[in-house]
């Protein structure tokens, strides 16, 4: 009971980070920053959605071709696109996040290292641009490949009706905790090697939960959510982040 209660509140908390996160991105004059971020993030996503828009008749078709009966035909055909267009969006989202994440990391790290010393005073790193990268690609190829693992039999599962919703929950929630893992991670490079991060994100989960719910309801919203979905999660992250290690 009380480990359940500490993990809301963690939730709660990492949420209640974006509250403040617009304040500490004027004040610290963090903006400028995010510029190449925002334009790999929305290049990312409409690759995403170009590849839904063709891959899912493909898929659909595939999948329609696994009926061999004449009748009911149109009616799994329309099921099947649907089913595909899905599939695209749902694994292209993961896909999309990790992308973003790895590739923007080398422009995250100041940002977070910046929010670090406002709250800490002077904070000594030896990070370069390849080293950042090369840990981003690492800790995102391994949250993607894990993430997959487990969205592949929650996403067929999720297609069934009426008990369906509580898998899409899952699905939802397992997303946010790896967006949530990828913005705490940009704080985590200066203090932990690879294994200690992954530790101390599972240790304070509740925190990726909360950062990484608010991160996926951002980028439901067209346009400005891809624009500003960075910005705000990675300053949110950093500062709840920052907290817990200097605890």
């Amino acid at each position: 009971m009380l480990l359940r209660s500490t993990m809301l509140k963690n939730i709660l908390e990492g949420i209640q980070a974006y509250f403040s996160a617009f304040e500490l991105l004027n004040k610290l004059k963090l903006w400028k920053y995010f510029a190449i971020p925002i334009l790999i993030s929305v290049v990312t996503a409409i690759l995403v959605f170009v590849s839904a828009y063709f891959l899912s008749a493909i898929i659909g078709d595939q999948i329609t071709s696994l009926w061999t009966f004449d009748w009911g035909k149109d009616v799994v055909s329309t099921i099947s696109n649907f089913i595909g267009g899905a599939i695209i969006i749902v694994f292209g989202l993961v896909i999309y996040r990790h992308v973003v994440m790895a590739f923007s990391a080398p422009f995250m790290s100041p940002v977070s290292e910046a929010i670090e010393k406002y709250y800490l005073g002077d904070v000594h790193t030896d990070a370069k641009f390849s080293i950042t990268l090369a840990r981003a690609i690492k800790i995102n190829a391994r949250n993607l490949f894990k993430e997959i693992l487990f969205i592949i039999p929650l996403f067929f599962l999720s297609l069934i009706p009426v008990i369906g919703i509580v898998f899409t929950g899952l699905i939802f929630l397992i997303q946010a905790y790896y967006a949530g893992f990828g913005n705490m991670d940009y704080t985590l490079e200066r203090h932990y090697n690879y294994k200690d991060s992954i530790t101390f994100v599972k240790q304070h989960k509740g925190i990726a939960i909360g950062n990484g719910i608010v991160f996926m309801l951002l980028l439901m919203i067209p346009v400005i959510g891809i624009i500003l979905v960075l910005p705000l999660s990675v300053v949110s992250a950093t500062k709840e982040t920052v907290k817990r290690i200097h605890q």
